[in-house]
């Protein structure tokens, strides 16, 4: 299968290694950086450098491909779902940006390819597994989604370390975040919502953050009592959070924040994804709960063996959808959901195994 895969940052490279080295894909990599390219070292793929941004450059890279990937930042998504619509390749996505998807959606109405955004962690695996338990109830009560991508070795106030795109991390803190309360779908404000709880014996915080339901609230609306999705932090880095964005007012000037974040606060590849999501509802008339819980564990190693968390779940997330895609388990054209996929063929996927590869938790307090 030819695709292209726009973007050779943090998350890009994991991908192009997964698909160039899996035998079934002929990868084309574009980037406007040529160091980006040049990173990805040994890898049979094909390298192209052009401006991202602009839209002839990309309509030139995606003709006569079967699929594109697009793994650049959330505000290029509409630009690069257009111009595969203009050259009739299937498009997937990474973006955890509502009106991206929203857009999106509109741009697959009536193609003769498939559109399938929000392909990552959360938006992506979360709403899988949610989707796939709410199956199991014969009318649901509750569904909470929570996922954390956070730094195994905390040093600093914040308690955080970048571990993937800064762009997406504040689009997150900056926008509406979806939910349905009491049967009717909301909008609420990011960083609202301030729970905790303990999980192996660490405490952790977790609050709103846009856009990681992807689009479940369409898909269980009129189903479900409640449905939210809260960022995984530790302890105390939300009222930090809510200092800069709030008293400071940076939400309004977040091109400074971005400049001080990526100036002040070290990137890390020791990171740990928490992943879990409890449901409840009516099953054989009983009210009963599932849980899922996972931690995945970055993977050590020198040069190209070294992938961070969040590395390792992002790119085995679009990956195996793209792999499910090929082999004839989604639909093949038109918009594709997250949570049309089937949790047992994702997990059964080579990609997706990361998942499955990873620790189960026993318990959640």
């Amino acid at each position: 299968m030819r695709i292209t895969l726009l973007g050779a940052g943090h998350i890009g490279q994991t991908i192009a290694r997964l698909l160039a080295t899996s035998g079934d894909y002929e990868l084309t990599v574009l980037d406007r950086d040529e160091a980006a390219l040049a990173r990805l070292g040994p890898l049979p793929v094909h390298r192209s450098t052009g401006d991202t941004a602009d839209p002839a450059v990309l309509l030139r890279a995606l003709r006569g491909q079967q699929a594109v990937i697009n793994a650049l930042p959330y505000h290029l998504a509409t630009l690069a779902a257009t111009q595969a619509r203009e050259a009739q390749c299937h498009y997937f996505d990474l973006t955890e940006d509502v009106a991206a998807t929203q857009a999106i959606q509109r741009l697959a109405d009536g193609a003769p390819t498939a559109f399938m955004p929000q392909c990552g962690l959360a938006p992506g695996f979360i709403g899988i597994v949610a989707h796939h338990l709410a199956q199991g109830f014969e009318s649901l009560q509750e569904v909470k989604m929570r996922v954390g991508a956070l730094p195994a070795f905390p040093t600093n106030a914040l308690k955080y370390n970048l571990t993937w795109s800064v762009d997406g991390l504040i689009n997150e803190y900056c926008h509406p975040c979806e939910a349905i309360h009491e049967g009717r779908r909301i909008e609420a404000l990011p960083l609202e919502g301030l729970e905790h709880f303990s999980l192996d014996g660490v405490e952790y915080e977790a609050f709103n953050t846009s856009g990681g339901l992807g689009t479940l609230c369409d898909t269980l609306g009129g189903r479900v009592q409640t449905l939210d999705y809260k960022s995984v932090r530790y302890p105390g880095h939300r009222a930090l959070m809510k200092v800069l964005l709030d008293e400071l007012q940076l939400k309004y000037d977040v091109e400074t924040l971005k400049t001080i974040l990526r100036r002040a606060v070290p990137s890390t590849m020791q990171d740990v994804v928490l992943v879990f999501v409890t449901v409840s509802g009516l099953r054989d008339g009983v009210l009963l709960q599932e849980v899922f819980a996972r931690k995945i564990f970055a993977e050590r190693g020198d040069g190209l063996a070294a992938r961070s968390a969040i590395q390792i779940t992002t790119a085995a997330g679009v990956c195996a959808a793209v792999d499910l895609f090929r082999e004839g388990m989604l639909p093949p054209r038109g918009f594709i959901r997250q949570e049309q996929v089937p949790l047992p063929a994702f997990l059964a996927n080579r990609f997706g195994s990361a998942y499955q590869q990873s620790r189960q938790v026993e318990s959640i307090s």
